[in-house]
């Protein structure tokens, strides 16, 4: 698997093509999932391939935003199926990266081990002390989409999402749970003072 390689092809490929109005879906997303990816695969004791295998889904996951929002994550298994064979990916581990993808669709529902830790890796930010200013890239986006129209309408979009949202594995759920818990007690707070 030439991962390096194709690493290089679609980022490059993000950075060209992908609309500037995106200030979440951008390249420094996609590398932030791919950095989680690597740090939840080693606390779980991934092996190497599979290792591999959620870098390349990390990589893709996003793609499909190249061709709009609506039904991404479809997109990028289109993108992903395009690129993998060519660049030494079986089939059977396209398909475990195809399924990878899509366990990034909110809401999120993996069906094994691997798909759970990208789930995990795409929203690792909700724990994180970098919450704050991620969630105003996405906040800036959803405003231009017009699906958030005020501050409230976000804050109140947020407070719903955190509160149903849930971490898959033992390591996001070890380290990320109790941070997000903050961050979430800090919206209502803000809720609270409108």
């Amino acid at each position: 698997m030439e991962y390096e390689k194709l690493n290089k092809i679609i980022l490059k490929r993000l950075r060209e093509n992908l609309p500037e109005h995106l200030s979440y879906h951008s390249v420094m997303h996609v590398k932030d999932v791919i950095d989680s990816v690597e740090k939840i695969a080693n606390s779980e004791n991934v092996n190497d391939e599979d290792t591999l295998l959620l870098k390349t889904a990390a990589l893709f996951h996003d793609t499909g935003f190249l061709f709009g929002s609506k039904n991404h994550e479809e997109r990028s298994c289109e993108i992903a199926d395009e690129y993998l064979s060519d660049y030494g990916y079986s089939e059977s581990q396209t398909t475990k990266i195809k399924g990878m993808i899509m366990a990034t669709k909110i809401p999120q529902t993996p069906h094994n081990h691997l798909e759970q830790i990208l789930a995990d890796a795409d929203l690792d930010y909700l724990g994180r002390d970098d919450f704050f200013t991620i969630g105003n890239k996405l906040f800036e986006e959803l405003s231009m989409f017009g699906i958030v129209n005020s501050e409230r309408d976000w804050n109140l979009l947020q407070e719903k999402f955190l509160e149903s949202h849930h971490y898959f594995t033992e390591t996001a759920i070890n380290s990320r749970k109790n941070k997000k818990q903050e961050n979430l007690n800090i919206i209502k707070a803000k809720l609270k003072n409108d």
